[in-house]
């Protein structure tokens, strides 16, 4: 890798891949949503900001990302519609982002004839735990929108590898979080509550477990697999091998916060019966074998960088609003 595009560059996993790959000495160029502010999202805000080449674009749009993938090595496909609550609200959103845009970055490639497109998948193409830890041999299946439009774009990410030869790798991170996380997961949520001074933090079901693994360690992962030629054609998980339920991780964030906030449920952000994870716990024991990789932080020491990080950007949350 020399010369590598980052779609959805200017969120929360991308911005961090960017800067990592910018510290490794590649050429980056980062792929942003076009719009009139000319926003880079968090690519603004970044140290790295001058030393990439930023193409603002639509991922749904074959032309802007076939002009992108042009003198191209690698491609880390970011770029996706993530909420799982908007998406029973807008599906054919989902669809239009996560599947055509996936296309559009698989045909680009193809065409172009890059040397490797990394795609980003997601453990919410599991659904509910069938057992544990969860391999890459796990079935499929779409509780949600969201998760459908994931196990849709996966499969035709690897359906490239094997009908044209695309050197196609899929990462399939467990639940990412750190820095710059928007309020619409579910550490930042608790963690913005926490501390608003309100006293109170709502919070869907307190039931279903979660394996976190902190951002730094999920860029990481994204590296191992585009650095193994081994996984080409392949699903790798990046997780931690431990869970937390929601109940547990909200009391554990207020005891580090130190605010004695108290749990509040609130019925809108609970996902319908048959929509809900109960369980994610990950086996990520493909990607130790093949690459070494291992997460380098516990879910204490990425909470806590995390929630330092929170108490510093508390402007730019709105604690008392739940955004789908």
């Amino acid at each position: 890798m020399k010369h590598v595009l980052v779609t959805g560059a200017a969120g929360f996993i991308g911005s961090h891949l960017v800067e990592r790959l910018v510290a490794d000495g590649m050429n980056v160029r980062a792929f942003v949503h076009y719009n009139s502010r000319c926003s880079w999202g968090w690519l603004d805000r970044s140290q790295v900001r001058d030393s990439i080449e930023v193409v603002a674009g639509d991922v749904r749009d074959f032309d802007s990302v076939r002009a992108a993938t042009r003198g191209i090595d690698t491609v880390f496909h970011l770029a996706a519609l993530i909420g799982i609550p908007y998406s029973y609200v807008s599906p054919l959103a989902y669809i239009q982002t996560n599947v055509v845009g996936t296309y559009n970055v698989l045909q680009s490639a193809r065409e172009e004839g890059l040397s490797q497109v990394v795609v980003t998948s997601t453990s919410e193409t599991y659904g509910s735990a069938q057992y544990v830890p969860i391999d890459e041999r796990h079935p499929a299946v779409g509780q949600s929108p969201y998760a459908a439009t994931k196990v849709a774009a996966d499969q035709l990410a690897l359906s490239y590898h094997k009908s044209f030869g695309l050197p196609v790798k899929v990462v399939r991170p467990f639940n990412t979080f750190g820095p710059r996380q928007s309020a619409r997961a579910i550490i930042p949520t608790i963690m913005t509550q926490a501390i608003s001074g309100s006293g109170v933090v709502r919070i869907g079901s307190l039931t279903p477990t979660r394996d976190l693994t902190y951002v730094a360690d999920t860029v990481s992962g994204f590296l191992a697999v585009a650095n193994c030629d081994a996984l080409a054609g392949q699903a790798a998980n990046v997780g931690t091998g431990q869970e937390i339920s929601v109940g547990n991780l909200a009391t554990r964030i207020i005891e580090l916060a130190g605010t004695g906030a108290r749990l509040e449920p609130d019925s809108r952000r609970i996902r319908p019966d048959a929509s809900e994870v109960t369980r994610l716990l990950a086996d990520a024991s493909l990607l130790t074998a093949r690459t070494g990789w291992k997460p380098r932080h516990s879910l204490d020491e990425g909470l806590a960088l995390t929630l330092s990080w929170v108490r510093e950007h508390m402007d730019l949350y709105k604690s008392d609003l739940y955004n789908v």
